[in-house]
């Protein structure tokens, strides 16, 4: 037998062997690349590789879970709970709420995306200083008001999405002019709802622009509208929309080196007949903010509806900017920056053109003119202030979505800071170990100068909050001196009396119960689902409306036969 000289037989190695091992890696490098790229499209918005989010987090799962299991529980994780499957339904009953089924992904994203998942390493353990956390944060439960409200079908919308939400409906209003009712689909629609409850499209702004984006979801799309409250004569109104990355130069940016997720613009239009049943005219970019994550963006524009010409708040559009998810990403000094647009409401004269771009005006009165802040802050503090509506008595109220704990609805006033990221509700959280965790506040909280919630639950009760609005119609009497709001994901519909609200209070929330056609009913039993995705709506002369996103339906709030 000949024998080579160990050289030859390295190299020979070198040469048949290693080739063979650096292909199989560069095939597994490039799965894992894939799967990166499928769990930001799909999973990023709730899970992450650090702490719990709106799931729990996924590092650190190689040798613990079975890959069959993620394949099962991705593809149907509602069947996996029902099944009694031990894990899955731990997770139920820790984040009390359903994940969406991915069936519709191509099997090879899902492997690639498990792939991906596998090879993240289990996040360190948070320090949490010998801070005694609190498990059950509010203790008093929700109470019944013993008040049923009547519901009343009135449209389902068309379907636009191929899996739940089977529409994305998000808000509704009314038209200045002809008092039709406004709703918006996030998926870029805006239809016109008129008296005998016939729907027509008034604008597709996908058609418009060629950026546009709805993926992923989770609020991206069409995020807000508004008319301004010179309509009639002025012909404008105004929309925000998400565009991935960067696809035009930023006005509010947070650092080079960090990523930008999307781009949030708002956008003006000027119609050349207000009175139109479809949007004809023209358009022109006001703002553009970047958004490190697709969560938690431009949720709210809106204007005072109480105020007159001549007052110091007409005509001046508020912004609810939430954090961009900069939390999620252990950026909390994005938020935590009065000189920064996250986590924040802003207030703009979309008419002027004072603004650093020149394309908007600053009001005067606003808090931080003139002083250390961002000109356009009228308030600062809140990780997602969704919805912003206006009191008869011309306060303001603003709710906001908290992280893993506390849901909260606040007074809005000038130069005020709510706390986040430092504080969820009442109660103090600490960024640098873990944001899903709250503890009592700290004995010299006073100097901090925080604002409190003016009502509060915690997630006992729900998973997030929906703003909602003051009772100003005629046919409910039943409902007025209520200020009407609810929970998204269980659709539990509550209300505050006003005259409760007071800062440095929490207002005692209760429970309205819902009936239709002489039954009582959930909205999870109506829209079939365990995820009601619950919105709230008001029409000219005040009544209210309840739409459950998940399958696009619209009903009035009515009196009780």
């Amino acid at each position: 037998m000949k024998i080579l000289p160990s050289s030859v037989v390295f190299l020979r190695f070198f040469v048949f062997v290693l080739p063979l091992w650096a292909i199989s890696f560069s095939g597994i490098s490039q799965q894992i690349n894939r799967g990166a790229q499928v769990f930001e499209m799909n999973c990023a918005s709730c899970h992450n590789f650090k702490e719990d989010g709106i799931g729990p987090q996924l590092g650190g799962l190689k040798g613990v879970v079975d890959k069959q299991y993620l394949i099962d529980f991705i593809n149907n994780p509602k069947g996996m709970i029902d099944a009694q499957v031990a894990r899955a339904q731990d997770k139920f009953k820790k984040f009390k709420s359903y994940m969406p089924g991915f069936n519709h992904l191509d099997p090879q994203d899902i492997q690639d995306v498990i792939a991906y998942i596998l090879e993240k390493p289990a996040p360190k353990l948070p320090n949490t200083k010998g801070k005694l956390a609190l498990e059950n944060p509010i203790v008093p439960k929700i109470a019944f008001s013993g008040e049923t409200i009547n519901l009343k079908k009135v449209i389902q919308f068309p379907i636009t999405n191929s899996t739940e939400p089977k529409t994305r409906i998000n808000k509704m209003t009314f038209h200045p002019i002809t008092k039709d009712r406004v709703i918006s689909d996030l998926q870029g629609k805006l239809y016109l709802l008129n008296s005998k409850n016939e729907l027509s499209e008034y604008l597709d702004i996908s058609k418009y622009f060629p950026h546009f984006t709805n993926k992923p979801g989770m609020a991206t799309g069409l995020g807000s509208f508004a008319f301004h409250p010179l309509f009639a004569q002025n012909k404008l109104f105004y929309t925000t929309h998400t565009e991935p990355e960067i696809k035009g130069p930023a006005d509010f940016t947070y650092g080079d080196s960090l990523r930008v997720k999307l781009q949030w613009i708002i956008t003006e239009w000027t119609l050349d007949d207000a009175k139109s049943a479809t949007v004809q005219g023209k358009s022109r970019e006001i703002m553009r903010v970047n958004v490190i994550d697709q969560i938690h963006g431009m949720q709210e524009i809106t204007f005072n509806p109480y105020a007159k010409v001549g007052d110091q708040d007409f005509g001046l559009l508020y912004i609810g900017m939430g954090d961009g998810g900069a939390l999620e990403q252990r950026r909390g000094f994005i938020p935590n920056n009065i000189e920064h647009a996250w986590g924040k409401v802003l207030r703009i004269d979309p008419l002027g053109r004072n603004s650093q771009n020149g394309k908007y005006g600053i009001p005067a009165s606003n808090p931080f003119v003139g002083k250390k802040g961002l000109d356009e802050v009228f308030a600062q503090g809140f990780r997602n202030p969704n919805r912003i509506s206006w009191l008869k008595d011309g306060r303001i109220i603003v709710s906001n979505i908290g992280q893993r704990n506390i849901e909260s609805l606040y007074l809005l006033q000038a130069g005020k800071n709510y706390g986040w990221p430092l504080r969820e509700g009442t109660f103090a959280i600490d960024p640098s170990s873990t944001t899903n965790t709250v503890y009592p506040l700290p004995k010299d909280d006073a100097k901090m100068g925080y604002t409190y919630p003016i009502a509060q639950f915690d997630h006992d009760e729900g998973n997030a909050m929906m703003g909602g609005f003051e009772y100003t119609g005629k046919a409910i009497p039943a409902l007025r001196g209520k200020y009407i709001f609810g929970e998204i994901v269980r659709g539990r519909i509550f209300y505050i009396p006003i005259s409760e609200i007071k800062e440095g209070s929490q207002a005692r929330i209760r429970e309205l119960k819902l009936r239709l056609e002489g039954k009582e009913v959930t909205l999870k039993e109506l829209s079939k689902s365990n995820k009601a995705d619950l919105r709230l709506g008001q029409d000219a002369q005040g009544e209210l409306y309840i739409i459950t996103k998940v399958d696009g339906m619209l009903y009035q709030i009515v009196p009780n036969e």
